[in-house]
């Protein structure tokens, strides 16, 4: 488990990071949301050894972090870092190589992660000639090449039409669920909370949330429930400790102030006809972001 505590990073007198501390946990992807400037970026060039920070440490399993140990490590920044005129299999396996793969295995690994990545038949074309959305695959594939045990991506999905975000996120499953740690950021709120295991929210270079995703979702909860039904939901604006927040025939949306409401109300609602649904409504990621940074 790769483990962050207590980081802080200063440039003269803008703190940048203040005591950022989170797990990524192997086998789960994390996601890392906040905007921009918030300390994200930062905060992944401390764990990959590119900054230092002014106090904290950054370790894995419980040891702090060597340069052995970030060899392990796959890395993918947000600005494009590939040669341009080196073509696109010749790239990636010169860095397979790097990482102490023999010609033969980093051939058959380069080309089987490019052809799972959608670029099967762009192999022999210049990097600089690839698209913006084909360039990311290619540099998504130059942090898995050697199958690091830990993930870090930096707005892997930034330029990727939709059919190529699915070909991307499919891949990072399938290297969480092989075991590695995963962590990515990104702007795309709505990916994120799909795709994602565990959240880290940050703004102001402060940690605001961490958790698994459904804990957060929970704790953030309002009493706000989901009813749909056969007749109309009308009767609702008439009951007390009800606050209607959406409403359409028999489809509403309203708070309740207090559990025995709730349940006051499913009974009225069973009373008076079928009932389709009802279910209690958890905030989306989107919606937890925008309540902790305030």
């Amino acid at each position: 488990m790769l483990q962050l505590t207590g980081l802080e990073k200063s440039y003269g007198t803008h703190r940048v990071l203040h005591g950022v501390s989170f797990d990524v946990r192997p086998g789960r992807l994390t996601g890392f949301v906040g905007g921009n400037g918030a300390g994200k970026t930062t905060t992944m060039r401390i764990v990959l050894g590119v900054l230092a920070a002014d106090a904290g440490t950054v370790s894995l399993d419980g040891a702090t972090l060597t340069t052995d140990d970030r060899r392990r490590f796959g890395y993918m920044p947000e600005e494009r870092g590939l040669y341009p005129k080196m073509k696109v299999l010749e790239q990636i396996v010169y860095l397979a190589r790097l990482h102490g793969y023999s010609k033969p295995d980093a051939t058959t690994a380069a080309t089987t992660l490019l052809e799972r990545l959608g670029l099967g038949e762009r192999l022999n074309d210049n990097v600089e000639t690839l698209s913006l959305g084909n360039q990311q695959r290619a540099q998504i594939a130059a942090a898995l090449v050697h199958e690091p045990e830990v993930l870090i991506l930096d707005e892997p999905f930034s330029g990727l039409d939709p059919i190529a975000v699915d070909v991307v996120a499919g891949v990072l499953q399938e290297r969480a669920a092989a075991g590695t740690a995963v962590l990515f950021s990104s702007h795309q709120l709505d990916l994120v909370e799909r795709l994602c295991d565990d959240l880290v929210i940050i703004a102001g270079g402060t940690i605001r949330a961490a958790g698994e995703r459904e804990t957060l979702r929970a704790q953030h909860s309002t009493r706000r429930y989901e009813l749909v039904s056969t007749g109309d939901a009308g009767w609702l604006r008439a009951e007390a400790g009800v606050e209607i927040i959406d409403f359409d025939g028999g489809y509403a949306v309203f708070d309740v102030d207090s559990e025995s409401t709730a349940q006051r109300v499913l009974r009225e609602a069973v009373a008076r006809g079928d009932v389709g649904s009802f279910s209690p409504q958890h905030p989306s990621l989107a919606q937890i972001f925008r309540e902790v940074i305030q």
